[in-house]
């Protein structure tokens, strides 16, 4: 697919427009580079910069699949407290490359962390030497190709040239867009509160639209915040969070050998340190980075490979959240329950037949099972109050809910997800062409 600011609104995209996406405004100490090196036929950026001039603390969670891609196991083995870049790649997600993909990888680390040592000579009053362990990657795209080392070491000079030290709405839009793979939409996320009386923004972007399924992460996921926050608490935000947003979302059943969530803080609001996640002053901090999550969470799953519906599945009254989480995705990454959705079809069995498939014990005659506001079964049977002409109706929405009541014990879980159409089968049966 081809993507870029100057197609923004062909008729590919007819329902989007810049207006739609929240005022992202600029974050002191970050700045954005985008550029196309070539990884598409077609023209379109393809990497993305977002470097950290004076370093930012960070946090990050990772796939749980067995075969990590090989720029998750650099990640991982990164020692330094700050880093100073994150490049993100599309279209070759460097996984099952072996020794080659990471060598690449300490390639393009070297070139880059020396030509952002020499901006900082050039930009800085008191320029700091940047190291390859400075550099955090993210890729996303095909898996088992040969990484294209070279195109993208040509590239990174024109990368370093287009850096903006001050952001706004459309660089982030390019950001957005560079990070696509079969997204159709660009994907972000911002929210504003007061840590203490200081203001603190926290921004964030996200790519996903198939392999996604909760084992951790789920997508590409980029949180930025200027607020003055240890590396600590910003994981146990992170951690804190996820669940609730990032894991609690599937478009196919399918887990990523790239999926990656992090956070970065630039520190540069000037709020007095925070010594304790429990502090009340973070409060509406943590709420703020949930609703970021949760808000990019979201926009992956409506626009999931082929997605015509957005579908909502709560479980409620369970013995505990694990087994509310276990109904709850039993139903979301059930095949004939989401074609049931994009035909629009109250076909209820299915939704009884998730459940019961879940391995939760429950009492069938205290089982309650909604579909939007209407009771379909109840104590045993159908309810008498079913109109399937009344539920027909309502399934022609673009939001649909799915509710089941297990009356086992006090506990709720709630997941995302979307139908599954004929288009999803054609995105990927060509997603290599």
């Amino acid at each position: 697919m081809d993507f870029g600011i100057n197609n923004f609104f062909d008729k590919k995209h007819k329902d989007l427009k810049i207006g739609h996406f929240q005022d992202l405004e600029h974050i002191d100490g970050l700045s954005i580079s985008t550029v196309s090196c070539g990884l598409y036929d077609k023209k379109r950026d393809d990497l993305v910069l977002f470097y950290f001039r004076d370093g930012a603390k960070y946090a990050s969670v990772y796939t749980q699949s067995k075969i990590l891609s090989e720029n998750i196991k650099w990640n991982k083995r990164i020692k330094e407290k700050k880093v100073f870049g994150l490049l993100v790649n599309t279209r070759n997600a460097n996984a099952l490359t072996g020794h080659d993909g990471y060598n690449s990888l300490k390639k393009i680390s070297l070139n880059l962390s020396k030509l952002l040592s020499e901006k900082q000579i050039t930009d800085e009053d008191n320029p700091l030497k940047i190291k390859p362990g400075n550099i955090l990657f993210a890729c996303t795209g095909t898996i088992g190709e040969k990484f294209p080392e070279s195109k993208i070491i040509s590239n990174l000079k024109y990368l370093i040239e287009r850096i903006k030290y001050t952001q706004n709405k459309l660089i982030w839009i390019k950001a957005a867009l560079g990070i696509m793979t079969t997204d159709t939409k660009p994907k972000l996320s911002m929210f504003e509160c007061k840590i203490g009386g200081t203001e603190v923004k926290i921004y964030g972007i996200a790519k996903g639209s198939g392999m996604v399924y909760p084992n951790m992460a789920t997508t590409l996921g980029f949180i930025f915040t200027d607020a003055n926050i240890s590396s600590s608490i910003l994981r146990q935000i992170l951690r804190k969070n996820i669940k609730s947003t990032f894991n609690a979302i599937t478009c196919d059943g399918d887990t990523s050998t790239n999926d990656m969530v992090s956070i970065f803080t630039t520190s540069k609001a000037s709020n007095k340190e925070i010594k304790s996640i429990n502090d009340p002053k973070l409060k509406k901090f943590i709420n703020g980075v949930e609703e970021v999550m949760l808000n990019l969470a979201k926009r992956v799953v409506s626009d999931g490979e082929g997605a015509t519906k957005f579908v909502s599945v709560k479980c409620n009254n369970s013995k505990s959240e694990e087994e509310a989480k276990k109904v709850c995705f039993s139903i979301a990454n059930s095949p004939l329950v989401k074609t049931a959705v994009f035909a629009e079809d109250p076909n209820w069995g299915r939704i009884a037949m998730a459940v019961g498939k879940s391995g939760v014990r429950f009492n069938i005659e205290k089982l309650k099972i909604f579909i939007g506001k209407f009771i379909i079964f109840n104590k045993g049977k159908i309810d008498k109050s079913y109109n399937e002409v009344d539920v027909r109706e309502y399934m022609k929405n673009e939001n649909i809910e799915i509710t089941v009541d297990l009356s086992t014990g006090s506990k709720e879980f709630t997941a995302y997800t979307m139908d599954l159409s004929k288009k999803y089968i054609e995105i990927n049966s060509d997603y290599r062409s």
